[in-house]
């Protein structure tokens, strides 16, 4: 693969992949599309709800920047994570260690999610517990009715159209517990018809800079 680091208009980095002439976040801001989408419309609403001991599922950790900040608001807010990512191709240490996400002091608290072994469960401390599983979303056996929290963050549907079907969505939301949350930056209708297809309710908020919408989904 192809990738090459790029600031964004926040400050923070993303990847470019040339394969796919696409971003791994948001050019408008990596950092304040993943606070915006995954923390405060997914995870801190789930918390809101009064759970303290959350089980998740990623689909695509990529740079690691939602479990990094996901890892950051457990420790804060005193919850317990046990968070699970779905990813095919990890990205090199010679890539992610010069990502910018993380103060020199937290350098080795966001290696250490990089460097956890694969395909096994890891507790990185008393407040999260990391799963990564290598492979896709589509051969991966995961527990039915078992996740709180979905943050689906494929690569947009234009370019991989292939995560996005109805069957993976399908996969994804009976993957979740009654009252399961699922959040996503993409508000294609599309996905919104396939999630209610679902059994869903799914609500079109508003986005981060640079997007109108995305989507948020309730099991029921």
């Amino acid at each position: 693969m192809n990738i090459k680091p790029l600031l964004t208009a926040d400050g923070s980095h993303t990847l470019y992949l040339e394969e796919l002439d696409e971003t791994y976040h948001s050019r408008h801001g990596a950092l304040q599309e993943s606070l915006h989408v995954f923390i405060q419309n997914g995870l801190e609403f789930v918390v809101r709800s009064g759970l303290q001991n959350i089980f998740l599922l990623e689909v695509g950790f990529g740079t690691g920047l939602n479990a990094w900040l996901t890892f950051q608001a457990a420790l804060a807010q005193g919850i317990t994570v046990h968070y699970t990512c779905v990813e095919p191709f990890p990205l090199p240490e010679a890539i992610w260690s010069n990502l910018n996400y993380a103060p020199a002091e937290q350098q080795n608290d966001f290696a250490l999610l990089h460097r956890s072994e694969w395909n096994r469960t890891v507790s990185l401390n008393q407040h999260f517990e990391l799963t990564k599983l290598q492979t896709t979303i589509q051969e991966v056996r995961i527990p039915e009715s078992h996740f709180h929290l979905v943050y689906f963050d494929a690569f947009a549907p234009s370019k991989q159209p292939e995560l996005w079907t109805p069957d993976v969505l399908a996969k994804t939301t009976a993957s979740l517990q009654h009252q399961g949350v699922w959040v996503t930056y993409s508000a294609k209708g599309e996905v919104r018809r396939s999630l209610m297809q679902c059994g869903m309710t799914v609500e079109r908020l508003p986005g981060p800079p640079g997007k109108k919408h995305m989507l948020r989904a309730v099991k029921h």
